[in-house]
């Protein structure tokens, strides 16, 4: 069953978000299963022992075990069955509710691996999915969280990383997350990189208050969307996820997994700022990646290096694209340098005059909106987020 220390803050038409699931069922064992990983989603369902008769009278829904009894499965209407936002159907009572209205979120529920006919009662109450238990346990809690928090579309998650040292990852990281919150997206900013600068000052808000990576650290299992972002520092309008001044420096994979799953979950945008070393917790993160952007100077030992980096990140993300600073004197234009590493070209960020000074006054990149690295991300959230099957670059 998924669970946690540290921070874990816990047919027709679509179904609604937010309410309680309903669960129907007569087996004891089972309903006390299933109230254990409702509880552990931060759920309090509506229960029926048996399915209500016909009239909808009988029956407690309120969530303590004592149920109605009766017939006909239309009854479940009356207590709810179209409106919860989810219905988890005990394998007992799947032929008590055939009748009822066809409708999405309906889950089998049972324990028998074996039984080859819990499939056809599957399709015979319209389920979407049969869950056997105790395997679909973590499967099932995040089902009924994603209930509790609205869950929707998940956010578009884009990495930055550096094909060498200096190539301006971290700058472009901060931009993008910038003019995406500046655009009106629900935007996270994850630090991925320990030793880094920290993003955080790169915003100027390195004593702004808020959870850090090493409050992290100890996180199993599912961590609350809603939450994380909640706890997390409030900076130009975006939410950033840093690292604190300490000397640790290392999360554990299941963590950097879990926390940015629930940055994805929360909708919106999610950049990530990534390390050059792709150890397991950076594989972790690159496996959730919708993008990774690869910055690259224009220049040939860049490049050599960058296909280093490219080689170990291409074994783990699903799209990989490079992006050119430059142009550099004498060196690369951007199409060069996309066909030597053999990575598609996203653009090219031209040098701006004065960045570096701006920052040093502690004006984030990406404030300046006239600026060239203002422009290069505001077209590329243009291109990406008005791609309605995937991401457009």
């Amino acid at each position: 069953m998924a669970g946690g220390d540290g921070p874990n803050p816990g047919a027709g038409g679509p179904v609604a978000a937010g309410g309680r699931p309903l669960i129907i069922t007569e087996d004891p064992l089972l309903l006390d299963d299933l109230l254990r990983l409702c509880a552990a989603a931060g759920a309090e369902p509506h229960v029926h022992h048996a399915v209500p008769e016909q009239s909808g009278a009988g029956g407690d829904d309120s969530g303590d075990g004592s149920g109605g009894s009766g017939g006909g499965a239309a009854g479940v209407a009356g207590v709810g069955w179209e409106s919860a936002p989810l219905v988890l159907v005990g394998d007992d009572a799947a032929r008590r509710v055939r009748g009822a209205p066809r409708r999405d979120g309906v889950f089998l529920v049972g324990r028998d691996l074996d039984d080859p006919h819990v499939w056809q009662r599957a399709v015979e109450i319209g389920a979407e999915e049969v869950l056997t238990l105790p395997d679909a346990e973590n499967r099932l809690v995040d089902r009924i969280a994603d209930v509790v928090e609205g869950a929707g579309r998940p956010a578009l998650t884009v990495g930055v990383i550096g094909g060498s040292g200096g190539a301006g990852a971290s700058t472009l990281a901060c931009a993008l997350a910038l003019r995406a919150a500046r655009a009106g997206e629900r935007t996270i900013l994850i630090d991925g990189d320990p030793l880094g600068g920290g993003m955080d000052v790169l915003l100027g808000g390195e004593a702004a208050e808020g959870l850090r990576w090493p409050d992290f650290a100890a996180s199993r299992g599912r961590v609350g969307a809603g939450a994380l972002a909640e706890s997390l520092p409030e900076l130009h309008a975006l939410r950033v996820l840093s690292w604190d001044r300490g000397d640790r420096v290392v999360v554990p994979p299941a963590a950097m997994r879990s926390v940015v799953a629930a940055a994805r979950r929360r909708g919106g945008v999610v950049v990530v700022d990534l390390p050059r070393r792709v150890d397991e917790a950076v594989a972790e993160v690159l496996a959730q990646l919708d993008l990774v952007l690869l910055v690259v100077r224009g220049e040939l030992r860049a490049v050599a290096a960058a296909g280093r980096v490219a080689a170990g990140v291409r074994m783990v993300a699903r799209d990989v694209r490079v992006v050119v600073r430059g142009p550099a004197p004498g060196g690369l234009d951007a199409e060069a340098v996309a066909g030597l590493l053999g990575v598609p070209l996203a653009g090219e960020v031209p040098v701006e005059v004065g960045l570096p000074g701006r920052v040093a006054e502690g004006e984030p990149p990406g404030s300046h909106g006239r600026g060239a690295l203002a422009r290069f991300c505001d077209g590329f959230w243009q291109r990406a987020l008005g791609s309605a099957q995937g991401v457009a670059v």
